[in-house]
């Protein structure tokens, strides 16, 4: 016997394709990003190198006309044009590759994405199949042909059905789901403005870690000559005491200058220590052999500064703005969903499918049957909610703004601070080399005209903590420079690739 299919599917176009097409209006509000709160300008002054011009003054504005950027981005220039050194790529590499909380910003992206498909996916019906058997026996007695059949027979029933329908599907009239869906994808914008965030950060922080690293065992160094260098002369000083050359002020002077080196041998040792383990850490495993003997900080090819000309939209393309930028969008887009609770609401339910009481005619003509079961809920009273709802979602949106302004004017302030500093640091350095120069001279000369009787020890010991003093000075400003450029090129949200 052949049997003819039944599209059962067939009632069931109708009633989707009208919910397709009569999803509606959006109540989301215009979006129009607030103007940046900061100066058109960067501050002009003795910090700075020379006045702003046209050409390099960044002024800031919430849109940038095409072409109008003909210096290169700040964030179009890689880590690893600013950072040459190839040990300090080779620790960013390793970083990145490693690091857990760049791990677990990524997998917030990640986790944001899925919510964000999560919520598209309300926007159309869920459609499923269904099939279900169903086998019955009642006696005879409790039905109504029971004194006929007699008292201990029974009756057995059986049925089949099939088919595909969808529940409780809501019609998008007023675009509530829609502005939810708005919502979540630009949440899913922002944690991967925050990703990129944190991987610039983290550039930056293994550069900083590094350059620490390098400037404590420059001091570690220094001290140790410095300590070799009082050595011998307490050594000279304790003959001459022993000979009767020498008072004994003068050698508990020199040993003050002995211990002094010794503690600050210790602290060097033990921040170099520490440095290495906080790379350690950033690196997401232990340092590699070859750092052990790390670049000078008066190597060349550690960093290279970045272009002095830098285009006004730089500031707004930071990964932090433009994360705020998207989290103030997602607020805006909950406003529409909350004006949508304020609106009728309607919902379809449909099934359509076979049923038989034998299976072999399950599919046999005459078998079909199909529902539908439009629901249309109209708000009445709420108590106040729907109010309250929307009231929180437009504060919430304040709320964005001001963070998002107070974002722009942080990255602002920041700039600001790293060009004075770039300004400043190359002139203190200059002054700080000439005053080493100078009291190194004058250690050499007092040490001589002690040596020759003609001037007491405390002299050539003031000298000699002087010049120790200037050359630490100088070694921490050098560091204090190159850290610079790396947090010039972090808040001008520097390229990431």
């Amino acid at each position: 016997m052949t049997h003819r299919f039944v599209p059962f599917a067939a009632p069931l176009a109708a009633p989707l394709a009208a919910a397709l097409l009569l999803a509606g209006c959006s109540l989301v509000p215009d979006f129009a990003l607030p103007d940046p709160p900061v100066p058109a300008a960067w501050p002009d002054g003795p910090a700075y190198r020379s006045p702003p011009t046209p050409s390099s003054s960044m002024a800031v504005s919430a849109t940038a006309p095409a072409g109008a950027d003909p210096a290169r981005s700040a964030d179009a220039i890689g880590w690893r044009e600013v950072m040459r050194d190839p040990k300090l790529q080779k620790l960013i590499e390793t970083a990145l590759a490693n690091n857990r909380d760049l791990r677990v910003a990524m997998l917030n992206v990640q986790s944001a994405e899925a919510d964000y498909r999560a919520q598209r996916g309300d926007l159309f019906p869920t459609i499923s199949g269904s099939g279900s058997a169903s086998w019955s026996r009642v006696p005879a007695a409790t039905t109504s042909a029971g004194s006929a059949l007699g008292k201990t027979a029974g009756v057995e029933s059986r049925s089949y059905s099939a088919g595909i329908g969808f529940t409780s599907y809501e019609l998008d009239l007023f675009g509530r789901v829609r502005s939810l869906t708005e919502q979540a994808f630009e949440q899913y914008l922002g944690y991967d403005e925050t990703r990129r965030s944190t991987q610039i950060s983290l550039v930056a922080q293994v550069a900083t870690g590094y350059l620490t690293l390098l400037a404590d065992r420059s001091l570690l160094e220094l001290t140790r000559q410095t300590l070799d260098s009082q050595n011998a002369s307490y050594q000279l000083t304790r003959k001459s005491f022993d000979a009767g050359n020498a008072t004994e002020l003068t050698l508990r002077q020199a040993q003050t200058s002995v211990d002094s080196a010794r503690a600050n041998l210790a602290l060097y040792t033990r921040q170099v220590a520490q440095d290495e383990n906080a790379l350690a850490l950033l690196l997401g495993q232990p340092l590699p052999p070859e750092i052990a003997a790390g670049a000078s900080l008066d190597a060349q090819s550690v960093l290279t500064d970045l272009p002095a000309g830098l285009p006004s939209s730089v500031l707004l393309r930071r990964p932090d703005v433009m994360a705020a930028e998207h989290n103030l969008r997602a607020a805006n887009a909950n406003i529409g969903a909350a004006r949508a609770a304020f609106f009728p609401s309607l919902t379809l339910t449909a099934r359509a499918g076979t049923a038989a009481a034998g299976i072999q005619s399950l599919f046999a003509p005459g078998s079909s049957n199909w529902s539908f079961a439009p629901s249309l809920s109209i708000p009445i009273f709420s108590a106040g909610v729907n109010e309250a709802n929307l009231d929180l979602a437009k504060v919430r949106k304040d709320i964005q703004v001001a963070t998002y302004e107070k974002t722009v004017q942080t990255a602002f302030r920041e700039v600001a601070d790293a060009l004075a500093a770039r300004s400043t640091y190359d002139d203190q350095i200059a002054a700080q080399q000439s005053l080493v120069d100078a009291y190194a001279r004058s250690y050499q000369l007092s040490e001589m005209r002690f040596r020759s009787g003609a001037d007491n020890y405390l002299t050539t010991l003031d000298a000699q903590r002087s010049l120790y003093s200037a050359q630490q000075t100088l070694i921490s400003l050098k560091a204090a420079r190159l850290e610079n450029l790396v947090t010039l090129y972090k808040v001008l949200g520097g390229g990431w690739q």
